[in-house]
């Protein structure tokens, strides 16, 4: 039966085992986080040793792992058997296997195994017949990428969950810089909580320290400083990226700002502007709605449109199209032309 994370935890936590978990799909997060809490609390410690077998995909065959999960624990009520990288195991790439002894083993398992596969970075082919099994013989999660959009509200969640809070400015930071990588998320947030007991207020300053990135030299400040028309504060941070180009390509600088003034022109032809409506054209958590109001208010269509050409005439010009000029001088330029 498909299951959601939240669904799949809160039955765990509740002492609710099955007896197979097949967890799929290309955000590997939610499968660690499941896995893991099946690792560390599905047996007492002293049961681990007897009863508890963590397995790799490219290590073992399907019939291998069958055969281990239908044996009986040591001394205990329960054996616990995890697949990690079971993408790799060759019955599931392999479109010609024949899955009869693995479904025969789906329909009557183990009852005191618990059996978990982590088939991570990918989901199931959906067209075959194995995924239709699974979802009716095993607890199946489909583990999906996040929209961007959803991200502020799953970091707040996050560090809420800690017991903590997370500022504004801190919160737009790594939303900026990381993006939807809940792994990656995940552990700078924890990077800088297990410094402090709750309930703290993660700020820029904390971000800075903890996870390394600048708290007034950004892409986020950058974009802030070209819709408030701050030419002066634009150019000091073009010159802070320039001194450190490992850590601020004008590749990602270029790619940051289209996605900006791309957002900016559907809430140009949106009719709805309200921060809700705007949120909704751009694809935007409502958090941010007011940054790219107010960036929509500042630059007319017109501009936005001829905004985006200068853009993607600097990206040809950073891949050396037409052009023979250094990446700081480059981005001066683009900043220039954004702003006038």
């Amino acid at each position: 039966m498909a299951k959601s994370a939240e669904q799949i935890l809160a039955d765990l936590k509740k002492g609710n085992y099955a007896p197979v978990y097949f967890l799929h799909g290309e955000e590997p997060y939610f499968i660690d986080l499941i896995s893991n809490y099946i690792e560390k609390n599905g047996l007492d410690e002293s049961e681990k040793g007897f009863n508890q077998q963590i397995l790799y995909g490219k290590d073992v065959r399907l019939d291998q792992v069958v055969s281990a999960s239908r044996s009986f624990p040591m001394m205990g009520q329960r054996q616990i058997i995890i697949v990690k990288e079971a993408q790799n195991l060759g019955e599931f790439t392999d479109s010609d296997f024949d899955f009869t002894m693995f479904e025969n083993y789906l329909k009557s398992p183990q009852p005191s195994t618990v059996l978990v596969f982590c088939y991570k970075h990918k989901k199931l082919d959906k067209r075959k017949k194995i995924l239709k099994t699974l979802d009716q013989y095993t607890v199946l999660l489909e583990s999906n990428k996040i929209y961007e959009n959803k991200v502020p509200d799953w970091i707040q969640n996050y560090v809420s969950s800690k017991g903590h809070k997370i500022n504004r400015q801190a919160l737009l930071l790594l939303t900026e810089y990381i993006g939807n990588n809940l792994e990656r998320l995940s552990n700078e947030i924890d990077k800088v909580l297990v410094n402090f007991s709750p309930p703290t207020e993660i700020n820029e300053t904390l971000i800075q320290e903890y996870v390394g990135i600048n708290k007034d030299f950004n892409i986020f400040e950058l974009q802030n400083a070209i819709v408030k028309g701050d030419a002066l504060r634009a150019n000091r941070i073009i010159n802070y990226f320039a001194s450190d180009p490992k850590n601020h390509p004008a590749v990602v600088n270029i790619a940051f700002l289209h996605a900006f003034f791309t957002k900016v022109l559907l809430i140009h032809h949106s009719s709805d502007k309200s921060e809700r409506g705007v949120a909704s054209a751009a694809g935007v958590s409502p958090f941010f709605a007011k940054d790219y109001l107010s960036a929509s208010r500042r630059y007319n269509l017109n501009k936005t449109i001829q905004n985006l050409a200068y853009i993607f005439q600097a990206d040809l010009m950073f891949k050396g199209v037409n052009a023979n000029i250094n990446e700081a001088q480059l981005m001066k330029e683009l900043v220039y032309k954004l702003m006038h």
